[in-house]
């Protein structure tokens, strides 16, 4: 297997956080001016409000034209069932993009959008209380407000040409991941970077089945499985969507994110707490996909400490990352796979009794892979973090296309990527599509899922037996299993290696004469040689 580029400028690199479309940033660049003084957190459901709005616009209106064009023929633009076998989204005379550009400069912009929010949310139930609708509030710039009215009305984007090619959930993504940069922490909460997802996704191959995330976020994981879904020719209806998000905010913006997607999800009927309100108490999972907040201290362990889902030990109050862990078993099929984020510590700590759940999930034959990350890839944290795959079958079970894999139990893949990816900027790094092929293509080789043969690779890969772990104290960190990095072979004979050296030795030494000499005669000429 060869390494792969970490140049960034290679046309392989996962700067993809964004559209790439060449107006993304553009619009990023002119909305963000428009913004004054206003918090990114704030200004952020302003913008993706109105986007959301200048889509379903868009997708209404070209159907719109076309049922005008056949009204010799009876068509009826103002039947809303002609938008509904079409997957469009019925929106009301008061709704539509022009009705808002034509009000865009006058100072009752505000209640003009929050009325359009209003009416879509009446003849739409499945958005019901999702959309913003505080746009006619005093401290939003009116003005302000009537620019990014003409500025997103620049662009199109609900056509189906622009849905074919995803263009507002491009600049949907792209704006999500830029706010995530502006707000921070804060931001990096609910969205987690594209390439990360892209790993998750590519080594779990959600093909078919029921797909699970109970801290959801912007609901990123989804989109990414009904893109894996697409690209390898299967069909986005082979898979039931279920998720969870305790923030209201970032709930409401999940639903807006996979509605402009056309991906029907159950997210419950409001945000919920997965530890204290299971929404989905039932659901097992074939698939499931998360990045929970890291090292969670105010969860409401006290309160749960005989849960049933506790099976491996009593997390500590102190710390959620094994309680994240024991909810995602719980709630896995017979068959079921999951891939999720974790900080470092969860692989080796032994505070609180971590040690001892970690332990005995790993004697219970559930972990399948871990994957070491470098730091600098989330808004949200500059430290490295890991992902953890555990299957609940590994003796048998299903791969890609149907494979059947190969009996696991008792090992477990451990990856070394924090050598891997590229800064894009000061303080954010990114994995090449490259790197995370290598990365998945590694995972299911060694499930026996490809026809080429997993073999260990120094410094990146080992299938380690469960004894090696038990002499590890049952820690987890790849770097204790995968070993240095072969170093290149040299096959030049002692002899011709000091040969070369004594040359290059000769060679440096002439130069330094030379640069020497160089300084003493400037010095000569500033009046300070002998």
């Amino acid at each position: 297997m060869t390494r792969c580029s970490k140049d960034p400028s290679s046309k392989n690199k996962s700067s993809q956080n964004g559209a790439n479309l060449g107006f993304e940033t553009v619009l990023w660049q002119a909305a963000d001016k428009l913004r004054g003084h206003m918090d990114a957190a704030e200004y952020k459901h302003v913008v993706l409000g109105l986007i959301f709005l200048k889509y379903i616009s868009d997708s209404f209106e070209e159907i719109h034209m076309a049922l005008e064009a056949e009204k010799a023929q009876g068509a009826d633009p103002e039947d809303r069932d002609e938008y509904l076998a079409e997957n469009i989204f019925w929106v009301p005379k008061e709704a539509r993009w022009t009705t808002l550009q034509a009000n865009a400069k006058q100072p009752t912009i505000g209640k003009t959008i929050d009325d359009a929010m209003v009416a879509i949310e009446r003849d739409n139930p499945t958005l019901k209380g999702v959309l913003p609708k505080d746009f006619n509030r005093p401290a939003l710039d009116k003005q302000r407000l009537g620019e990014l009215i003409d500025l997103i009305g620049t662009i199109g984007l609900g056509t189906k040409e622009h849905r074919s090619k995803d263009i507002l959930g491009r600049v949907y993504e792209y704006f999500l991941s830029q706010f995530a940069t502006a707000e921070g922490k804060k931001g990096g909460q609910f969205y987690t970077p594209r390439c990360v997802v892209q790993v998750l996704v590519e080594m779990l191959a959600p093909y078919k089945g029921r797909v699970y995330d109970p801290c959801c976020g912007s609901g990123g994981m989804f989109v990414q499985s009904e893109k894996f879904i697409e690209e390898h020719g299967g069909r986005v209806g082979d898979i039931s969507v279920y998720g969870q998000e305790s923030n209201p905010t970032t709930w409401r913006l999940a639903k807006m994110n996979l509605a402009i997607r056309g991906i029907e999800a159950n997210l419950g009927p409001e945000n919920a707490d997965s530890f204290q309100r299971d929404l989905h108490p039932d659901l097992k999972a074939d698939y499931l996909l998360a990045n929970p907040p890291f090292n969670s201290k105010d969860w409401g362990g006290e309160r749960l400490k005989e849960d049933k889902r506790w099976r491996f030990g009593v997390p500590p109050a102190s710390n959620a990352n094994f309680a994240w862990v024991q909810h995602f078993i719980h709630h896995l099929a017979p068959n079921g796979i999951a891939g999720f984020v974790l900080a470092n510590g969860s692989m080796s700590s032994n505070q609180s009794g971590e040690g001892e759940i970690r332990k005995a999930i790993i004697e219970a034959d559930l972990v399948d892979c871990l994957v070491a990350f470098p730091g600098q890839l989330f808004y949200s944290t500059q430290i490295p973090v890991c992902l953890w795959f555990l299957a609940r079958n590994r003796k048998n079970g299903q791969g890609l296309n149907g494979k059947s894999l190969r009996d696991r139990s008792g090992e477990i893949l451990f990856i070394d990527a924090r050598k891997l990816g590229f800064m894009v900027d000061r303080v954010h790094r990114e994995l090449t599509d490259d790197e995370i092929q290598r990365i998945a293509s590694t995972y299911h080789g060694w499930q026996g899922d490809l026809d080429k043969k997993y073999e260990d690779i120094p410094g990146f890969c080992k299938a380690a037996r469960i004894d090696d772990i038990r002499a590890h104290g049952h820690v987890l960190s790849p770097g204790r299993y995968v070993g240095a990095e072969e170093a290149e072979k040299d096959d030049d004979s002692f002899e011709e290696k000091m040969e070369r050296l004594v040359i290059q030795l000769r060679e440096q030494t002439a130069q330094a004469r030379t640069l020497d000499g160089g300084i003493a005669q400037n010095l000569k000429e500033l009046g300070y040689g002998g």
